[in-house]
């Protein structure tokens, strides 16, 4: 039997159990009142019948039948009781609707009466059948008890209404008794609604598949309702962004990168966006759910990318060394082809006139900075952005205080910083409208700290830039896809000790000026 049906049978049972509790409940305590109500009704008879003078003459003078039998049918047709019976203080009746029973002991017992106490509400068996009675004693002026008045009202008037009021009282049980039915069943079908016809046994099987699922996978996921609360999350994903992510706290509130809050807010498809999260670089991918037409959130992956990532920026930096490479050594042979032409058709003199030029006015190579600069890495850098800069027109030259004597001891952080602040001025100084186009890097030593400052000629950063320039996202470039240079420079510096800075915004006259301080960065020395 399923699991909903079940629970609609024990609903049942518990109405119907309830109910016919109630009922026995009600059908007790309405006996006892009905009781009660003709017992002190035949009282109150009782103690009327008790103090008429007629009646307490005759009693004490024991004297049957006669006025007492007239007295006692009168009260019995007035009140609609089953009997009215006077006694002697011997309980000898004088008086009975039955005169045949006159002049004899009474058939219960009348003791109690005759000591002096009421006798209320007993349900007792007499000639007459049985009956509910009370009895009250005779007394004379002295107070002397000469006898009792028991009155009673027949059984059957009693069950009579108190059948009334039970059948008034199951009448309401079968109408609670069809609502609770109802109930239970509107109840039953929002459970199989509620849970999708699945059983108790598969919703544990689902839990335990969805933990598994959960917890089992090496991508982070966050899971957001249609509200922006965090409905479920695995252990990877709280690792991947360095931050708890307790379920049902508004995803507004956990200080997430703007990237990532853009995503969960515009609740749109993503594919492989870049989001900087503390020390990591992740790939994130979103998607909207909904079923039936009703929408169940967000859920966002993320793949941890920052080993990747550093890998393609030290590619990038070889990459980089190797065009500039590449270039020396295409202007070098058309330079000895040019000097060899010269001497083939022997024009020495301006063969030497030539290389007296090419003298004067040769590339910048990395021994030409080893007096300042004396770390390979930093002179490979420096060399194939100096390349890259004459590529674009740009003249970017190290600046003459620069003194870096000691040994990079990490050349991925070094890139990571110095090659994109490089990269952002090159830019801003080509797209600017000063020329010549100029960039100037300067380079400092202090202990194991390297400090860096990049100058160029740009048009410097707009106002509205200035206290978000540093967040991901956020770009001067036009073309898509940017906006993650200066946060992963500063994540670089900031996983280090230290930090990167907007030194000086510029403006329409001068370009910006950014600066870093990179520690425990530098060994020894060259």
């Amino acid at each position: 039997m399923r699991f909903s049906r079940q629970i609609l049978i024990l609903q049942i049972g518990v109405v119907v159990l309830l109910l016919a509790v109630g009922l026995a409940l009600v059908s007790w305590l309405l006996w006892g009142t009905l009781r009660e109500q003709y017992g002190e009704r035949a009282l109150g008879i009782a103690h009327t019948v008790a103090v008429d003078p007629v009646v307490v003459a005759n009693a004490a003078a024991r004297r049957p039948g006669g006025e007492l039998e007239q007295q006692v049918q009168a009260v019995t047709a007035r009140t609609g009781a089953l009997f009215v019976v006077i006694t002697d203080d011997r309980g000898i009746r004088l008086a009975h609707p039955d005169v045949s029973q006159i002049g004899k002991l009474v058939s219960t017992d009348p003791s109690e009466a005759l000591a002096g106490k009421d006798v209320v509400s007993a349900v007792q068996a007499g000639t007459l059948g049985q009956s509910v009675r009370s009895k009250t004693p005779i007394r004379t002026a002295d107070d002397r008890i000469v006898g009792e008045v028991s009155v009673g009202y027949e059984i059957g008037a009693a069950t009579g209404d108190l059948g009334r009021l039970i059948l008034t009282c199951a009448l309401f049980a079968v109408g609670a008794l069809a609502l609770g039915v109802g109930a239970s069943a509107l109840l039953t079908r929002r459970l199989n609604r509620l849970t999708h016809g699945l059983e108790p046994r598969e919703l544990t099987e689902l839990l335990y598949e969805r933990e598994a699922v959960l917890h089992g996978i090496g991508e982070g996921m966050l899971a957001v309702d249609a509200v922006g609360r965090v409905s479920a999350r695995n252990d990877e994903a709280e690792r991947l962004l360095g931050k708890p992510l307790p379920v049902g706290a508004q995803v507004s509130e956990l200080d997430l990168s703007p990237r990532l809050g853009k995503a969960v807010a515009e609740r749109q498809q993503v594919d492989n966006l870049l989001a900087v999260a503390g020390n990591r670089v992740l790939v994130v991918n979103s998607r909207a759910v909904r079923r039936d037409e009703r929408d169940l959130g967000t859920v966002l992956t993320f793949r941890d990318r920052t080993d990747l990532d550093a890998l393609t920026r030290e590619l990038d930096a070889v990459r980089s060394l190797s065009d500039g490479l590449r270039a020396q050594r295409h202007e070098f042979s058309n330079r000895l082809h040019t000097l060899s032409g010269l001497l083939q058709l022997g024009h020495n003199g301006e063969a030497i006139e030539y290389l007296q030029t090419l003298t004067d006015t040769s590339m910048l190579s990395p021994g030409a900075i080893g007096d300042s600069v004396t770390d390979p890495y930093l002179q490979a850098l420096l060399v194939a952005k100096i390349e890259q800069a004459q590529e674009k027109g740009v003249t970017l030259g190290l600046s003459d205080d620069s003194w870096v004597p000691a040994t990079v001891t990490d050349p991925i952080a070094v890139n990571t910083v110095v090659g994109n602040l490089l990269d952002n001025a090159l830019h801003a100084a080509r797209m600017g409208s000063r020329r010549p186009s100029t960039v100037e890097i300067a380079l400092l030593d202090e202990g194991t700290t390297l400090h860096v400052s990049v100058m160029d000629s740009g048009a410097g950063i707009a106002p509205d830039l200035r206290d978000t320039l540093f967040d991901e996202g956020v770009s001067t470039k036009i073309a898509p896809g940017h906006g993650l240079g200066l946060a992963l420079a500063r994540q670089a510096a900031r996983a280090r000790g230290g930090d990167v800075w907007l030194a000086d915004a510029g403006g329409a006259d001068r370009g910006a000026l950014f600066v870093a301080a990179l520690p425990e960065l530098l060994e020894g020395e060259a």
